[in-house]
């Protein structure tokens, strides 16, 4: 919006008022229908009519029907009054025939969505699990668009507008997609091994145990560790007491003893100082810890957007000091049983479940 309103010389809070009424979604552009009269035709039935010709011999020039141009003009006033810019402008408007949104034709499907909407799922997984449940069964299933369309185009009067507020972006409006935000690579660690001598085993993920971690901040300083489990998407929260990296290190150590050591065999972070200490962890674990390239976070890409998800519960701006680590360990096994599409719509707990299993 501010880049909109740039161009206009305009703020950006008065180009706000012209898009929320479509949710910041653009409008379909409209085609006509190529059996339509033109313009171009129009104007030709409009001089014909002025220099007194029939309405057969129009039609005729144009390659119409006579019916055509007879019902043309009979609808746009007749003979004497008829304009072709005022009538091609009345068949424009005409034409809008807005399509009924599924979710209203069918109730307990809006009902469902609302369920899940309210249990803090995304549209996403909304629609992947219903494809998923009911499948072949297009009066159970929606596309997760028109979720979004639904929610953000309160027009449309299906999905109540409150349910904005379970989904993890808060807008009013979406979000461009060419839209983007610039982070900052954090600090420098002394003795770090580069992400480029991780293993092809591990990029690959077909193997379970490598991990992705990172800090989330909140206000007074307070962070919780975040791990990623790379083959499941299993998560785990950890309560850290500071950001140093006597504190990280032991919240790691503490948190790598509820798993099984088959489970916790590397872990890949960022070039934050927080992990300067990780030779402690290594000898402490038996786990190979890597550093991301420095300004590369898409080398923790599990992590990155589960640290988005995260800020779903954990909002940014909020005292995180206050959350217990049993309040982490809900959270997180909630975010664990909720479905993913990298998944197959599986959730992250049956996936790490059936790592469990292989190696017990």
């Amino acid at each position: 919006m501010s880049s909109i309103g740039r161009a206009f010389e305009r703020e950006s809070s008065s180009v706000f008022s012209v898009i929320s009424p479509t949710g910041g979604i653009r409008p379909p552009d409209r085609k006509r229908r190529p059996q339509s009269l033109s313009l171009a035709e129009r104007e030709e039935i409009s001089r014909g009519l002025a220099a007194n010709q029939s309405l057969r011999s129009i039609a005729r020039k144009l390659g119409r029907a006579a019916s055509t141009g007879c019902r043309e003009v009979s609808r746009n006033g007749g003979q004497a009054v008829y304009r072709a810019t005022a009538s091609d402008k009345a068949a424009w408007e005409k034409a809008l025939r807005p399509k009924t949104c599924k979710l209203a034709c069918y109730p307990s499907l809006a009902r469902a969505v609302s369920n899940k909407l309210q249990r803090k799922w995304s549209p996403q997984q909304i629609a992947g699990w219903l494809k998923r449940s009911f499948p072949g069964q297009e009066n159970k299933t929606v596309s997760h668009e028109t979720i979004y369309r639904s929610l953000y185009i309160q027009a449309r009067g299906v999905l109540k507008k409150e349910l904005l507020e379970h989904l993890r972006a808060k807008r009013t409006v979406r979000r461009s997609r060419h839209a983007s935000l610039k982070r900052n690579g954090l600090g420098q660690v002394k003795d770090a091994v580069s992400i480029s001598k991780r293993p092809p085993s591990v990029e690959d993920r077909a193997i379970p145990g490598h991990w992705e971690g990172d800090l989330i901040g909140g206000s007074k300083n307070s962070y919780i560790a975040t791990l990623v489990e790379r083959h499941s998407r299993y998560v785990m929260l950890a309560k850290v007491a500071n950001k140093d990296t006597q504190s990280v290190i032991s919240a790691l150590i503490k948190q790598s003893k509820r798993m099984p050591r088959e489970l916790y065999k590397s872990l890949t972070w960022d070039r934050g100082k927080e992990l300067a200490d990780h030779p402690r962890l290594t000898m402490a674990t038996d786990v190979e810890v890597y550093f991301c390239d420095p300004h590369s976070p898409w080398q923790r890409g599990s992590n990155e957007n589960t640290n988005r998800l995260l800020r779903q519960y954990l909002p940014r701006g909020t005292d995180l000091s206050v959350h217990s680590q049993a309040k982490l360990s809900a959270i997180a096994r909630q975010l664990n049983e909720r479905p993913r599409k990298t998944l197959q719509y599986q959730t992250p707990a049956e996936k790490f479940n059936q790592c469990v299993a292989a190696i017990n």
